[in-house]
């Protein structure tokens, strides 16, 4: 009787757990305008813009008139983060979400993206190429309006292969909200100034 009642428990266990209910999606609306908070004003109208279906999966909610793309947040992350990027980098961009959608994980994306550059069957901005980045959390986000309470901006330029000789910025901030240079020498290689 006892392990009938062991065997009960851990099927209600792993059928609970099956039955994890998915992260809510907002509208197409609410999507676009979180999508669009980080970037400048004059370029929220025009920005194409990237959303989640009721599956989970990338979508176009909106085409774009101008060289901004947004993406809105993803609703099975944690926190609130929607990013607006220049659309040179949408060949490097479209590819991780390619490669997510297989099932890769984040440094697998990198490897395979790093090996892609190197063969030239994907291409790299030539020149710096600019992120914007607003993110917060849950609790002080708004459903119905799109708002962000505690958002914070982190700014991300892509400079394929630059170096801290080649560009004089440290590899690590020594002060609030300096840049500096990530992943140096690489394609991925980025200046990071944020809040933090």
């Amino acid at each position: 009787m006892k392990n009938l009642l062991l065997v009960s428990l851990v099927l209600s266990i792993f059928s609970a757990c099956a039955q994890e209910e998915k992260p809510e999606i907002m509208s197409k609306e609410i999507q676009i305008k979180t999508a669009v908070l980080p970037a400048p004003e004059e370029k929220k109208e025009g920005a194409m813009v990237y959303g989640y279906n009721e599956d989970g999966e990338v979508i176009v909610l909106r085409e774009g008139t101008n060289d901004l793309v947004c993406v809105a947040d993803n609703p099975y992350n944690k926190g609130i983060q929607a990013s607006c990027y220049f659309k040179e980098l949408e060949p490097f961009m479209k590819r991780g979400r390619q490669l997510q959608k297989e099932g890769k994980e984040t440094m697998e994306v990198r490897k395979i993206r790093g090996e892609e550059v190197a063969a030239g069957t994907l291409k790299m901005p030539e020149t710096p190429s600019m992120m914007y980045i607003f993110y917060g959390s849950e609790e002080t986000y708004d459903k119905t309006k799109a708002t962000l309470g505690d958002g914070q901006f982190r700014y991300v330029i892509y400079t394929p292969f630059a170096t801290a000789e080649s560009t004089g910025l440290p590899l690590k901030p020594h002060a609030k909200g300096m840049p500096w240079l990530m992943d140096p020498g690489t394609h991925r290689a980025h200046i990071m100034v944020g809040p933090n």
